[in-house]
Order: structure tokens, then C-alpha cells, then sequence
């Protein structure tokens, strides 16, 4: 666990020395931020003194007992690791993935005082100053592309089982030398929800409620349960609606934890009309609807589609005809500029639309954009309209193509029926036939055998009587020649 936290540290004095880890020195430069309890110093490796005008490092600082950076430091070394991150943006075919990259920590010493460092890169501006600058609003792809970004580098973190847990405007910064590169930084609440693999259980605790900031913080960490993958998404789609609709419903209840989550549970309850009702006419929020409609239906420990959730944004990017990579645009916008429109529906919005005629525009600029904008409403119409009637066709054509198919499926499974019928009744007639031929062959084959056997008795008296008649026929010629022999020799007899 983590140690507890405390307030902000003393500062430490411009020029310091510190040696990380790894035995590398930096150079402590002025001081240019803190947060809730820590410091941001530029930073330069080595001991010399370099221009603080391009310093690409800032040393992060405090306590050493404070648990924040304790939990960002770990967060980077078990999560962030650059090899792996290069690794995982190969897979994904990313350009960029944003998050910070980690080059060092250590423990520091100064008047009698224990300090934790952290050493990451520069980051320029961050987004809070700019939405606020811009009178809290941000154009249609603007937020889409946001949204997109920020999804990838939850799907990086959350692969690796870590939480961020405070997604806002003030902790996604610009590169320093590149705006178009947006990070998430500030992982102090980063959470490891899933340590050994084991997803943590479900468990409401009232007393650890309300926990993150207020505006943005998830359903479940209102009831106090541990950060989970959905909490992250749905604070990001609480940001996203915020960036693109200027405000949230529930803004004049920050006072009062109570009814910011029952506004919270009634917009999620009745998704999607609750953002449709309050976003601008003309705000492109029905892709925050459709990405918080998927978030409210995942389980507590289940792992979302962040696929599903990309594609989404992607198909609102295309009908911006914006692209992923493509620059983002921050120059400063009115309400009319962001959205496409000049008249609104909303109380709220017809009042500064009335401050905008006052200060800035003639009304007749004014009522031209409207008629522009409402012959461009009416032509969106009408092609919603035709795309309409030809999917109902479409599905007219399909109805009926279902209809022949089940109507010859039907016909089919009669013959078949009507087949398998013949077969029996063929089956039925053919077997007494069957029976009676086998008894038939059996009966012929019997015969066969039995005049075999005559054939074969017939067949050994014939060779009896032959060996016979072969006896007598050699008896008969064995006397004739004796005869001959007789009178031959009675012959020479008489002669001498």
C-alpha cells in the first residue's frame, strides 16, 4: 500500500542537484506548477546550466511519505515502460499513443527533509486552459478526435491493468514542441484494478464515496466502489459531453455529492435522450450517447469493446469528413462556429445568441446564417428522408424475399414429407418379398449342394468301372500274346 498523504512540500531551491536510480544527475530549473500535493520543476540532465526556455524534462516532487507520486511512479514502471509502449503502437498501427515518457526517479535529502522525484518529458499547455479560453467549448471533430485518442491510451493502460481514474480537460496536456500530440498524464490516482489477474469484487463503501473530481467522477466511485474499466469510460464520455455541449446537468450541484449522483443515475438511466435534451442544436452528441449506452450495459469486471467503442467515434470523424491524424484545430470559436448554427432552441443559448447580435454581429448576418443554416437543415432532411424511404423499401423487398423463402421451404418440407411417406410404404411392401427371396436362395443353394454331391458319387463309379475294363482289356491282350509265343515256339519245334 502506498504511504498517506500529506500537504505540499517546501520548495527546493532553482539549481538543485539530484541523482536518480540510475545514477544520472539532473539539474532542478525554476519551478512552473504543483498539484494536490506535489511540485513541477523544468529539469536538464548534468549539472550545467542550459536555456530553461528549451528544457524537454520536468522533475516532479514530493514527500517521500505522499502516496500520489508513490502510485504514479509505480504505474510508469510497471505499465509505461517505453519498449512496451513502442511495442503495443506496432500492434495497433498507432502513430502515437499518449503517454508520458518516464526517465527516471529517486530520493532527495534537503534540510532535514525527505523528497520522492520523479523525471518525465515536457509537456506544453493543458487542455483546461484552452476549453476555458474558448469560452468552454470545442468544435464537433474536435471532440470526436479527443475522444478517440483518449480511448486508445485507456485501451494501452487498462490492457496492462491499471485505472486511470481522473480523466479531465486539465490532465490531457499538448506535446511541448508538437500541439497536435495530446498525453494523458497525472496517473496519482492510477489504480491496479486487476493484480495476478484477479479482478477486484464489487463492494459499495458509503464512507470512501464521492472520491475524484466531482464533475466527471463515475456512478460506481460515488458509492464508493473500487475503480473498474467502465469507470474510466464513463468519465470520459462526462468529459467528452462536457467539451462539446459547453456544460453539464449537473453543474450546480458540485456543493452536493448526493445530487450529483442521482443526476448522473437519471442521465444514464434514460440514455440517449437525456444528452440529446441537452445538447446545442447542431452538437454532433450522438456519439457520446451511443459510446455511454454501451458503458451502462458492461458488467462491473467486464472488459469493454474498445474496438466497438473507436468505430463509433471514427464514423462521426468520417461525416466530418475529418480524419484521426489530422491537425487539431483549437483557434477560438463561437457557439455558432462549433456547431453550425445560430438560433437554438434552449433558453440559455437563444441569451447568448442575443449577446452575440448586441456585441458582435449585425442582425441581419445573423438571420442570413440562420436561413442558411435552416435551408442546410432542411436539405439534411430530406436526404435522412430518402435514406428513410429507401430502407423501408430495402426492407419491403427483404419482407417479401423472406416470404417466397419460407413459402418454398414450406413446399420443400412437404415433398420431403411426402418422399420420406413412399419410402416407408415401399419399405413395408418390399420386406415379406425380401424375406420370401432369401428363403428362396437358401432353398437353391441346398439343392445346388446336394447335386454336387450325385455328380461327385456319379464320378467315382464311372472310374471304378473304367479300371475295370482297363483290367480286362490287359488280361485279354497278356493271353493272345501267350497264344502267339505258344504256336511260334511249337513251330521251331517242328521244324528241328
Amino acid at each position: 500500500m502506498p504511504p498517506r498523504k500529506k500537504a505540499l512540500p517546501r520548495p527546493l531551491p532553482e539549481g538543485w542537484i539530484v541523482t536518480d536510480a540510475e545514477k544520472r544527475q539532473w539539474r532542478l530549473g525554476k519551478m512552473i506548477g504543483q498539484g494536490g500535493f506535489g511540485l513541477i520543476y523544468l529539469a536538464s540532465p548534468g549539472t550545467g546550466k542550459h536555456d530553461e526556455d528549451e528544457a524537454e524534462f520536468v522533475i516532479k516532487v514530493e514527500y517521500k511519505e505522499n502516496g500520489p507520486l508513490f502510485s504514479e511512479l509505480k504505474f510508469y514502471q510497471r505499465a509505461a515502460k517505453p519498449a512496451d509502449i513502442q511495442k503495443w503502437m506496432q500492434v495497433k498501427r498507432l502513430r502515437f499513443l499518449g503517454i508520458p515518457k518516464y526517465c527516471g526517479h529517486g530520493i532527495v535529502e534537503f534540510d532535514e527533509l525527505s523528497y520522492r522525484f520523479m523525471v518525465i518529458e515536457r509537456l506544453g499547455k493543458d487542455l483546461q486552459h484552452i476549453f476555458e479560453k474558448q469560452g468552454k467549448m470545442f468544435k464537433n471533430q474536435v471532440v470526436l478526435n479527443l475522444g478517440l485518442k483518449m480511448l486508445h491510451v485507456l485501451e494501452y493502460i487498462h490492457e496492462n491493468e491499471y485505472i486511470h481514474g481522473d480523466i479531465k480537460a486539465a490532465n490531457i496536456l499538448l506535446g511541448f514542441k508538437d500541439s497536435n500530440k495530446l498525453y494523458l498524464a497525472d496517473y496519482g490516482l492510477s489504480y491496479r484494478y486487476s493484480p495476478n489477474q484477479i479482478h477486484k469484487k464489487y463492494e459499495e463503501r458509503p464512507k470512501k464515496g464521492h472520491n475524484g473530481t466531482i464533475e466527471y467522477t463515475s456512478i460506481d466511485a460515488h458509492k464508493g466502489v473500487a475503480p473498474s474499466r467502465r469507470s474510466d469510460l464513463e468519465i470520459l464520455g462526462y468529459c467528452m459531453l462536457h467539451w462539446m455541449c459547453g456544460k453539464l446537468p449537473w453543474e450546480q450541484y458540485l456543493n452536493k455529492p448526493e445530487l450529483v449522483l442521482e443526476a448522473k443515475t437519471k442521465l444514464m438511466e434514460k440514455l440517449p435522450e437525456s444528452v440529446t435534451q441537452i445538447s446545442p442544436h447542431g452538437a454532433k452528441c450522438g456519439e457520446i450517447a451511443k459510446i455511454l449506452s454501451l458503458v451502462k450495459k458492461l458488467g462491473y469486471d467486464e472488459r469493454p469493446n474498445y474496438h466497438m467503442l473507436q468505430k463509433i467515434l471514427l464514423d462521426g470523424l468520417k461525416e466530418t469528413q475529418k480524419d484521426f491524424n489530422d491537425f487539431l484545430d483549437f483557434s477560438p470559436v463561437s457557439e455558432v462556429e462549433a456547431h453550425g448554427y445560430c438560433l437554438y432552441n434552449h433558453a440559455t443559448t437563444i441569451k447568448s445568441v442575443r449577446r452575440d447580435i448586441r456585441t458582435t454581429q449585425p442582425v441581419e448576418k445573423c438571420l442570413n446564417e440562420s436561413k442558411t443554416s435552416l435551408t442546410r437543415s432542411r436539405m439534411v432532411q430530406n436526404k435522412v428522408k430518402e435514406d428513410l424511404d429507401a430502407k423501408w423499401e430495402e426492407a419491403k423487398e427483404n419482407e417479401n424475399s423472406l416470404e417466397k423463402h419460407k413459402k418454398y421451404k414450406k413446399k420443400n418440407k412437404t415433398e420431403e414429407n411426402h418422399f420420406n411417406k413412399i419410402t416407408q410404404n415401399l419399405t413395408k411392401e418390399l420386406k415379406p418379398r425380401t424375406t420370401q427371396l432369401l428363403t428362396k436362395k437358401k432353398y437353391a443353394e441346398d439343392e445346388c449342394n446336394k447335386l454336387t454331391g450325385s455328380d461327385r458319387q456319379y464320378e467315382d463309379e464311372y472310374l471304378i468301372q473304367q479300371a475295370n475294363d482297363d483290367q480286362i482289356e490287359f488280361s485279354w491282350r497278356k493271353w493272345c500274346l501267350l497264344l502267339v509265343f505258344l504256336i511260334i515256339l511249337i513251330v521251331i519245334v517242328t521244324l528241328y
